[in-house]
């Protein structure tokens, strides 16, 4: 379910989970999800330099996503519990294009102690479904590193097909990688109605 937030970015919820979309008020917040669990998510993301994991190098970040989401050219979704602050997940989409290709690319990550309980495939789906109907998403396109099993559930269990398979396609943790391709298509998509003359 969609509500408008204040500054009218989307925030949904799922169950007992809620998924916003980050703001000014979130910056401790995510930092002490990437701090908290900085080894654990070493292995699958990109090398970080001491920046990212500061309050200062949040803020600047966060008002570059703001103005981002502003313009529907890239939301980053926090996820938690219903009844609680603290960062549980986080769930990413750039490279958001109209036409001709209607589409984006997904990343995200889970907090260490919340593995296993079913967070990221229901929080991946809602805000995947939210993208659908209120973006015009025709296509989301996501890419894991062929060791990560729990990404591959995740993602099938959401809806992505695998297309193919990239050779060294992202530096992760200081090595280039293969990952598999992945999609997740629109099946309601339709074109939007010509504007009256």
């Amino acid at each position: 379910m969609y509500e408008p937030s204040v500054c009218d970015f989307p925030r949904l919820s799922v169950d007992e989970l809620r998924i916003d979309a980050i703001s000014h008020e979130d910056v401790t917040r995510v930092v002490q999800y990437f701090q908290r669990n900085r080894d654990f998510l070493a292995p699958w993301e990109p090398a970080r330099t001491s920046g990212f994991y500061s309050e200062q190098g949040w803020k600047r970040r966060v008002l570059q996503l703001m103005e981002l989401q502003k313009h529907q050219l890239a939301y980053y979704f926090l996820i938690a519990k219903q009844d609680s602050p603290t960062v549980l997940g986080v769930i990413s989409y750039s490279s958001m294009m109209q036409y001709p290709s209607y589409s984006c690319t997904v990343g995200y990550s889970l907090d260490q102690a919340a593995q296993g309980q079913g967070i990221m495939r229901r929080a991946l789906a809602a805000t995947n479904q939210w993208l659908f109907d209120n973006i015009h998403i025709h296509r989301v396109n996501a890419a894991y590193m062929p060791c990560n099993a729990r990404s591959a559930k995740v993602l099938e269990a959401v809806g992505f097909e695998q297309e193919g398979r990239a050779r060294d396609y992202l530096l992760i943790n200081g090595q280039w990688e293969d990952h598999l391709l992945m999609a997740h298509i629109n099946p309601c998509w339709r074109p939007k109605s010509a504007p009256s003359p």
